[in-house]
């Protein structure tokens, strides 16, 4: 990590564990996905791992699906996420203030998740968080953009962003970090949300806070 902060003057934030706190809908979600393959999970806990990498990753990962199995799940995962998980979730305390801080500062901020685009935008905008952001962007719905590096790419593209070097990654998993880092950008670990510090800074994150309010160190 570097020693010391330095200013930026555009920030990606990542949606779970990062802007809001989707645990409730997103486990919801998958111990619904895991009843259809007759797999019946009470421990919630378990499942916070799932907050973050893309769906198709953790259940191969934590339930040895197959490719087809994964994609299957996906589709039962957003059965259910897409009509009352995807609002079982609250925005972090304090978060709505730092998002209104940067703005008044001039600071251009960005939705880079690894959610589909469309859940994500439905989010933002459920939560009044839209005007904050210039642009949220987030896989495809057919599995494009898989990976957290794709969705940055996409972003960075997208927003035009010429000096890489003004942008930072904010996010709670160490996929964030690979993600800002084969992007090349430096990358914020936040620990209020869903990562352990030991996970952020194995990935290689260039900074780690413990609070929202930690965020505004950087600008």
């Amino acid at each position: 990590m570097n020693d010391r902060e330095r200013a930026y003057d555009i920030f990606f934030f990542d949606l779970d564990g990062t802007l809001t706190d989707s645990s409730l809908g997103i486990t919801n979600s998958v111990i619904y996905a895991l009843k259809k393959f007759g797999i019946e999970e009470t421990d919630r806990t378990k499942l916070y791992p799932f907050i973050g990498p893309p769906l198709t990753v953790s259940f191969g990962q934590f339930y040895g699906f197959s490719k087809e199995q994964c994609i299957e799940a996906v589709g039962y995962y957003r059965e259910y996420y897409r009509d009352r998980g995807l609002f079982e979730n609250h925005v972090y305390e304090g978060l709505e203030n730092v998002l209104k801080e940067l703005k008044k500062l001039g600071k251009r901020l960005v939705v880079a998740t690894s959610k589909p685009e469309p859940f994500a935008k439905q989010i933002i905008d459920h939560f009044g968080l839209a005007q904050y952001f210039d642009y949220v962007a987030g896989m495809k719905l057919d599995g494009g953009r898989g990976t957290k590096e794709e969705v940055i790419r996409y972003a960075l593209d997208t927003c035009a962003v010429t000096d890489r070097t003004k942008v930072l990654m904010i996010g709670d998993r160490e996929h964030d970090v690979f993600g800002a880092k084969g992007a090349g950008i430096d990358c914020l670990g936040i620990l209020y949300g869903f990562g352990t510090r030991e996970e952020l800074e194995e990935a290689g994150a260039d900074y780690i806070e413990e609070t929202v309010e930690g965020i505004l160190k950087f600008v």
